[in-house]
Order: C-alpha cells, then sequence, then structure tokens
C-alpha cells in the first residue's frame, strides 16, 4: 500500500530544533515532489515547504524561510524537514505529501496526495 509516516514531532520550548522525517512505503520518492504541511486547532492546512525530485528547486512558505530547511534521501526513501528556532505559532500537526514530477510554488494540499498520519509539534515554554 502507499503510505507515509511521519516522526520526529515532539514538545520542544521556543528557539528549539526538531527534525521530522517522513518515510514512504508503497512507492519510490525517486519521481515524487514532497511537501511538508501543517495544521493548527480550527485552522486550515497550510503548505510549509516543498522539495522536488529533479531542478532542485526548493519552496517555502515565508513564515518559514530561514529557520526550515527541507531535504531528501532517496535511497533511504525518506524526505526531513529542519526545524530550528521553533516558535509558538508553529504549533500543530505536521504531514508530508507527494505529487509526481516537480511542482513550482509553496504547496497546496489539494496537489498533493498519499498522507501520512502526521506527528505534533506544540511549541510551548
Amino acid at each position: 500500500q502507499v503510505q507515509f509516516v511521519e516522526s520526529g514531532g515532539g514538545l520542544v520550548q521556543p528557539g528549539g530544533s526538531l527534525r521530522l522525517s517522513c518515510a514512504a512505503s508503497g512507492f519510490t520518492l525517486d519521481y515524487y515532489a514532497i511537501g511538508w504541511f501543517r495544521q493548527a486547532p480550527g485552522k486550515e492546512r497550510e503548505g510549509v515547504s516543498c522539495i522536488n525530485p529533479s531542478d532542485g528547486n526548493l519552496y517555502y512558505a515565508d513564515s518559514v524561510k530561514g529557520r526550515f530547511t527541507i531535504s531528501r534521501d532517496n535511497a533511504k526513501n525518506t524526505a526531513y524537514l529542519q526545524m530550528t528556532s521553533l516558535k509558538p505559532e508553529d504549533t500543530g500537526v505536521y504531514y508530508c505529501a507527494s505529487r509526481w514530477g516537480n511542482y513550482w510554488t509553496t504547496p497546496s494540499s489539494a496537489d498533493f496526495g498519499s498522507w501520512g498520519q502526521g506527528t505534533q509539534v506544540t511549541v510551548s515554554s
């Protein structure tokens, strides 16, 4: 079956760091763009970052530029989101998803599929 499993979330103090992982099963990531999304309670899911399979382009929401870094390791069939300088407003459930081929902007959830269950990130003192 096609599945993503997100991990690495947890409780962290403001200014701290977390590294999220997104492991794929049922397919390989080689030809897919990978998007990271987040959703806070009562809010719409928003695109955080996207990495393309071949054109080398990376996309970040303005709110996370300079603090988050997206990467991928196709040999491990896994994508990552390194988060630093975390703020309380970064709190939410973080999801990864895929889209075949390259993408062109900050990811929109309507354009991605194969969603995982998400991992909770809570930034609080």
